[in-house]
């Protein structure tokens, strides 16, 4: 076969895979849905993972290209297909991600964590002696389970970090495999959860405080049969159900483990409420993307925060501050951000353009329109045009809708489905305008 034959194979397989992604629908998407699952309940090793991983990927990229039924805006109780297949995708995902490993570079994390434990924990006499024998139960265990010289010398903190260091390296030079040494990793990982857990229980000066200041408060007042540890936790997710954000902050402010302040954090953005403002903009004024996250949450809620934000939309050393920063003015929707979002429309990283052209969108001001109609019309990146028509769309005039329309007949799949669907809004409001009166 020449190679002009070669070329033509290639382009009529690429234009089959291209129909076949465009023309999916939901029926197809779950049936090869469904064969992923099967897929994901026989594998056995990484491979197999890797495989399934690989079919992950290919459908979720059908799903974005694929013109699915939209569903009816003023049925409350309409069907997305599009959200039920994202949400299926993205619990395979959770089931695949679940099911890796054990990896011995998880030990290797856990060992690291305990070490941080030891060095950042200011430890009564009592617990000083009980992480002693916590940590030299944790060395034999290694030493008995890959046959290595571990051991704790001593009863200082420097005996201690330098068992542990020794932990690190006997698992790093046993060189185990996720498939080959499931078992080995298994124990070592059980070993570490006890070594985990001995921490925990051992008596800290400052969780002797803190404990007794929230008993005292009333936080712990909310616990009930919860198998969440520790219980500190479980009276947070209680908080959070019940809306306190007083409860969740002072949870915040008074539990300086890394473990509890992530999930603060987490309940903060999760409860979207301006109740958390001031604390959210403090930090927000010190880079913290959790805390522009939070803001962004809140809506216009956080509009006296704009002013901060704005100076970090120029932070391009910092992508993902950019990104995340963005992405909040988006949903906090002050026009005050407008003209500071559009010039980012030019900046050199296509990673994060796409960013501030959808926050254009969702903040909605006409001004925005000409810049992203240039953007639509001349960036090299399909993702940034078709992210500059999706704002466009949001914006929703009749300039806007107007702009878009015109790319039907676009090579890009993602800004021709832009284009239709802004046609489709212009056609509505034709047929509204021509309307009888009552």
């Amino acid at each position: 076969m020449s190679d002009g034959d070669d070329e033509t194979a290639a382009d009529a397989e690429e234009t089959a895979a291209s129909d076949e992604s465009t023309d999916a629908t939901p029926e197809t998407l779950n049936e090869r849905l469904d064969d992923v699952e099967s897929a994901l309940e026989g594998a056995e090793t990484e491979a197999d993972l890797d495989d399934v991983e690989s079919d992950l990927d290919g459908i979720e990229s059908d799903l974005e290209a694929a013109d699915l039924p939209e569903p009816d805006e003023d049925d409350e109780d309409a069907e997305d297909p599009r959200a039920e297949l994202e949400s299926r995708v993205s619990d395979l995902r959770d089931d695949l991600e679940s099911q890796r490993g054990p990896y011995a570079s998880d030990v290797v994390d856990e060992i690291e964590a305990a070490q941080s434990k030891v060095t950042d924990t200011q430890w009564t006499e009592q617990g000083e002696s009980e992480i002693v024998d916590v940590v030299s139960a944790f060395a034999d265990a290694v030493a008995g389970e890959l046959d290595a010289d571990v051991a704790l010398d001593g009863d200082d903190e420097d005996a201690l970090v330098a068992a542990l260091d020794d932990a690190i390296a006997a698992v790093e030079a046993a060189d185990l495999d996720a498939d080959e040494d499931t078992e080995t990793i298994a124990s070592l990982l059980e070993a570490t959860d006890d070594l985990e857990a001995g921490l925990e229980d051992a008596q800290e000066w400052d969780d002797l405080e803190t404990n007794e200041q929230l008993m005292a408060q009333g936080f712990y007042d909310v616990l009930g049969h919860y198998k969440d540890y520790p219980p500190e936790l479980s009276a947070l997710k209680e908080w959070e159900k019940r809306g306190r954000v007083d409860m969740v902050l002072l949870a915040k402010d008074s539990l300086q483990s890394e473990f509890m302040q992530e999930h603060c954090m987490d309940a903060l953005v999760r409860m979207a409420n301006p109740e958390a403002f001031e604390e959210m903009h403090q930090l927000a004024q010190r880079r913290d993307k959790a805390a522009i996250k939070a803001l962004g949450r809140m809506g216009d809620g956080a509009a006296e925060a704009v002013e901060t934000l704005v100076e970090y939309v120029d932070a391009d050393s910092d992508p993902a501050l950019q990104k995340v920063t963005l992405r909040a003015l988006g949903e906090i929707g002050s026009t005050e951000a407008t003209q500071a979002i559009a010039d980012k429309l030019e900046m050199d990283n296509d990673n994060v353009r796409p960013y501030a052209a959808r926050a254009l969108g969702l903040i909605g001001d006409t001004r925005a329109v000409a810049p992203l109609a240039d953007t639509l019309a001349d960036d090299e990146s399909d993702t940034v045009r078709a992210a500059a028509a999706w704002a466009l769309r949001q914006i929703g005039t009749e300039e806007a809708l107007e702009t878009v329309a015109e790319y039907t007949d676009e090579r890009s799949f993602l800004v021709q489905h832009e284009a239709d669907l802004a046609t489709d809004a212009l056609g509505d409001d034709d047929a509204d305008a021509e309307a009888p009166t009552a």
